[in-house]
């Protein structure tokens, strides 16, 4: 049937012709088949006829063995090509990955010392500055890069020293010559440019520290020279303040000048308080250039300008009872004594409750009624009297109302004819708290009681002439 020819076709060349399509009855077109495809294909002259075979009851043998025989030496040879050409495949795969492996251990070594070279052309490229946010702006970029790139690159060195291990043992495998890299990406340069790299981070780390220490030292001359500067105003300010000498007007004229200096002196506070800050940031715990901190010019300022208020306050007392000559100076100075100790703030004016204390203790006793009415007048309907409204007030009214005699005659009835008030008579009587206080505290001690307090004696110290 023809079917024998063709399969042997089949097996070794089956791109000649498709076996499983053929029709085992047409034994005729098989035949023919395989002869013509084995003589144009394969170069097997067709010794047989399709009727030498499929028309005789026994072919010839020797002819059919000749024939057959002309298909060993076909297949024969044909397997060896493909032997060959396997071999000669496999080989070319071998060089085609050492090739690969090679060109990509050129390309990564020449990507890997060209980012290192950049690096550190980027790094000879800083500019420095003596400021201590953009030193440490650099050293913590330094850092990142230690932690980031440089590793990323170390991971990459050791895995090009591993790829070039490996290509040269691939090239020992297969009898091959070792792998030289063209010049500027051998193993060599690689590891100069590594060197090169470890010495440059040297020199950058080195730089970067050398202006940390330098900003640092501005830092804190900065901070001591505002200091000392501050400092130096407030001393000369208290010396001037000190030494103040004069005529009232030219004392007071002085003193305000004095509190225009002092007025800066919070800006100047402000600013060191900005260098401390950035003296904290730069781990800066004790200054070299001054003694002085925050909270020692802060607390120095406000002292001063304390002292200054309460020196114009009391020139503007002394203008306001200069010309008071009805009144012995022992009066005047206990009626400002009396002022000064029930301003308790220091504001230079009197509150309702403060004013009738200092009534109280002077012993001048009013009604609820006669008190509110009294002081509505005197504040002109505002919330405090000044201290020069007071001193007047007083003066009238001792010269009109207050003679020692009064006073005398007033401690005498609360003392119930004693010659001593104890601080039991003055809480029995109309006096406020801090009238009482007061008084106690001004009175002498008697002699002749352990509790008692010497009226006489006190008044004859605050009116004597």
């Amino acid at each position: 049937d023809g079917l024998a020819f063709c399969a042997l076709i089949h097996r070794h060349r089956p791109d000649l012709l498709d076996f499983h399509a053929l029709d085992k009855r047409d034994a005729r077109g098989n035949m023919a088949l395989a002869f013509e495809v084995a003589e144009r294909h394969l170069g097997i002259a067709q010794l047989l006829d399709v009727e030498d075979v499929v028309d005789a009851a026994k072919p010839d043998e020797r002819s059919v063995m000749t024939y057959v025989a002309q298909y060993f030496h076909a297949f024969s040879s044909l397997s060896k090509a493909e032997t060959a050409g396997r071999r000669l495949g496999k080989f070319s795969d071998v060089m085609q990955s050492v090739y690969d492996m090679q060109h990509d251990y050129e390309a990564r070594v020449g990507r890997l010392i060209a980012a290192v070279q950049a690096q550190q052309g980027e790094w000879r490229r800083t500019h420095f500055e003596a400021v201590y946010a953009s030193a440490r702006g650099l050293s913590d970029a330094f850092n990142k890069y230690k932690v980031t790139t440089k590793r990323t690159w170390t991971d990459e060195k050791i895995e090009l020293d591993t790829l070039l291990g490996n290509i040269q043992t691939k090239r020992v495998t297969y009898n091959l010559a070792p792998f030289v890299p063209k010049p500027g990406f051998t193993p060599h340069d690689l590891e100069a440019a590594w060197t090169e790299l470890a010495a440059s981070e040297v020199r950058h780390r080195k730089a970067i520290n050398q202006y940390i220490r330098e900003s640092r030292d501005i830092l804190q001359r900065n901070y001591g020279a505002e200091a000392n500067a501050i400092r130096a105003v407030l001393s000369g300010i208290s010396a001037e303040l000190a030494a103040l000498s004069g005529e009232l007007s030219v004392q007071l004229a002085t003193v305000d000048g004095l509190i225009s200096r002092a007025k800066p002196v919070d800006a100047s506070l402000r600013r060191l308080a900005e260098l401390e800050r950035q003296c904290t940031a730069a781990n800066i715990d004790e200054h070299d250039y001054t003694v002085y901190s925050v909270e020692d010019l802060e607390y120095d300022s406000a002292m001063v300008t304390k002292a200054l208020q309460k020196k114009a306050r009391f020139i503007e007392n002394q203008s306001a009872v200069r010309n008071m000559t009805n009144l012995t100076p022992a009066q005047l100075e206990e009626f400002e004594a009396t002022f000064r100790y029930f301003d308790r703030d220091g504001s230079n004016v009197l509150n309702d409750v403060e004013f009738r204390a200092a009534l109280d203790s002077l012993g001048h006793l009013f009604s609820d009624d006669e008190f509110a009415s009294l002081y509505d007048q005197l504040s002109c309907g505002s919330e405090y009297i000044t201290f020069e409204v007071y001193i007047r007030f007083m003066v009238e009214l001792t010269e009109d109302q207050t003679t020692p005699e009064q006073l005398l005659q007033s401690f005498r009835v609360i003392a119930g004819e004693k010659e001593y008030v104890t601080e039991g008579d003055l809480r029995m009587s109309e006096l406020s708290s801090p009238s009482i206080a007061y008084l106690v505290k001004a009175m002498p001690k008697s002699e002749v009681s352990a509790d008692g307090f010497d009226y006489l004696a006190y008044l004859r110290g605050v009116f004597q002439r």
